[in-house]
């Protein structure tokens, strides 16, 4: 006995690792989660907590009330700042204000701000690589007297720059960037400076680098990349743009599995799946259980790296 019911078109599937959340996003969310465990609702956040939509309104479904600026938050509500750090004069006010706040700056980017005060310590002029108006960039320039950090953007910024002493110059990165175009810059910034000051260890963060590295992968193994991440999220446009540099036929960003474009498939026999750090895992699902609907899948992980690093909460949510 023959099944009259029509055969799917079968799919290759590759899934990168790693992927999604790393640990100063996953940090992050746990500390707005435990304030609001250990002060009750609401607690206020001062901009979103980590650039995803999904996560955000989980978060105001708990009692997060997410804000821009400090003046909108009330002096006797807990406020948390973001995982991409804030400018000195917002933690400065919330103490001038007695407001309790806890502080869910990535450790790696706070490593970036203390690099930002060594160098003016040190007297150089200081470049930030980096995307104006990223909250991220904001907070690392306002660590510094305004005026003192100047933003590159793009090589030509690079190639343009002219310091007040050639001999005493230091540069910063933003750390969700392009490892490929940064190093650009970076390689023009020590050839018309060679005595510019580096950092210690590379500014871009581990996992920027771990996803980027792995999305490379997908697009030689891939006709198709789909990422998964907010539009507002650095890290995630970037591993859209990495894909196709790479050597992607095509590559969408998208939120959720409510983004598919069955047209994108047409042809196409092999797709490699990624997340940006702030995207959970769940919308990687949504997606693979989407696509399991059109098609007979098959999958297969990716794996660059192995990621085993985590950060410690805040000492006020670890204690009675």
């Amino acid at each position: 006995m023959t099944s009259d019911a029509p055969t799917r078109p079968q799919l290759r599937l590759f899934l990168a690792s790693p992927r999604g959340f790393c640990a100063g996003v996953d940090r992050a969310i746990q500390i707005v989660e435990r304030a609001i465990e250990k002060f009750g609702a609401p607690v206020y956040v001062r901009h979103e907590i980590v650039h995803n939509r999904h996560v955000v309104d989980r978060l105001k479904a708990l009692g997060a009330i997410f804000i821009e600026e400090l003046d909108e938050a009330p002096d006797d509500r807990p406020v948390v700042f973001s995982a991409h750090g804030v400018p000195k004069s917002v933690p400065a006010e919330a103490k001038s204000r007695q407001m309790i706040y806890l502080d869910a700056t990535c450790p790696l980017v706070s490593k970036v701000h203390v690099e930002a005060q060594k160098h003016f310590d040190n007297q150089r002029e200081i470049v930030l690589i980096g995307h104006a108006g990223h909250p991220e960039v904001v907070g690392t320039m306002g660590q510094l007297p305004e005026g003192t950090v100047t933003l590159i953007e793009d090589i030509e910024d690079a190639r343009t720059w002219q310091p007040k002493d050639a001999s005493n110059v230091a540069f910063l990165t933003q750390t969700t960037l392009s490892v490929d175009d940064t190093a650009d810059m970076v390689a023009l910034l020590k050839q018309r400076f060679p005595t510019i000051a580096a950092p210690h260890k590379e500014d871009i963060c581990y996992a920027t680098t771990n996803r980027q590295d792995a999305v490379k992968m997908l697009a030689e193994a891939s006709d198709l990349i789909l990422v998964v991440g907010s539009r507002n999220s650095s890290n995630s446009v970037r591993l859209k743009e990495v894909g196709l540099k790479a050597g992607a036929k095509a590559a969408y960003l998208i939120d959720d599995a409510s983004g598919l474009e069955w047209s994108w498939f047409e042809g196409v026999q092999t797709i490699g799946l990624t997340a940006g750090a702030s995207a959970p895992e769940d919308l990687v699902q949504g997606v693979i259980d989407a696509i399991s609907g059109h098609f007979d899948l098959t999958i297969e992980e990716l794996v660059e790296a192995r990621e085993t690093v985590t950060f410690k909460l805040p000492r006020l949510l670890t204690t009675a």
